[in-house]
């Protein structure tokens, strides 16, 4: 939750910040009258589009950076968060959507209080527009507690799924982390839909228990670089 507030914090801060530079452009303009709009005049419908995408990043922000992005806006990016589907695979247009779409009540017109309230009483990283959306915000730095460390890998361990050496850093940091959420909250589904995605990922099948079958992977790819990976 600390990192959420903080990365949002940045967020409204590069806003303010180009609300300034509007201000000082606008000031050193001149053009600090008002008039009324000729909406017959081309040039004045010009005008009022451009001023109309100027003003848009303060409406349209979380949205395109979430898009284009990848899950992120530059406070996630400072704070290493991401926007995930439950089921770890990248979230869709309208899953972001969504999101935006309750982002005035949860957050602007409570001031962030309901989102906080959520959050925190689900455990899950979600405010109402994720509940809605199927997403959660998870963050990218390995879970300490499910680091599985060499010494907790017997002498002579042969790997059960070599084919975990193709799991890249993030990959595996991803999973550690929806591994430790499922079990911190006893979500059976997430555990299991994250056990479907990494066997499809790995093209591998397992008669293991969801859980038993994820950590294998992880030890498995702790175990790798000994064997020349």
């Amino acid at each position: 939750m600390g990192d959420r507030l903080v990365a949002a914090l940045l967020d409204y801060l590069v806003l303010l910040a180009y609300g300034v530079l509007l201000v000082v452009a606008v000031q050193a303009s001149g053009e600090t009258g008002s008039h009324a709009i000729n909406y017959r005049d081309p040039a004045e419908l010009v005008g009022v589009a451009l001023a109309a995408l100027i003003a848009s990043p303060f409406v349209f922000y979380f949205l395109a950076c979430e898009i284009f992005f990848n899950g992120q806006t530059l406070g996630k990016k400072a704070r290493h968060l991401r926007v995930m589907r439950l089921d770890g695979t990248p979230p869709r247009l309208g899953d972001y959507f969504l999101r935006w779409l309750l982002r005035p009540l949860e957050i602007i017109a409570t001031a962030g209080g309901l989102a906080t309230i959520v959050v925190l009483l689900n455990g899950r990283g979600q405010r109402l527009g994720d509940l809605l959306a199927g997403t959660a915000v998870l963050s990218l730095r390995p879970a300490a507690a499910l680091h599985i460390a060499e010494a907790e890998i017997p002498a002579g361990y042969q790997p059960v799924f070599e084919q975990a050496a193709q799991l890249s850093d993030h990959d595996v940091a991803l999973l550690r982390q929806l591994l430790h959420h499922s079990l911190r909250q006893q979500n059976h589904q997430l555990l299991h839909d994250t056990a479907l995605k990494i066997k499809q990922l790995l093209g591998v099948s397992s008669d293991l228990s969801d859980e038993a079958f994820l950590q294998t992977v992880l030890r498995d790819h702790a175990s790798l670089p000994a064997l020349g990976r």
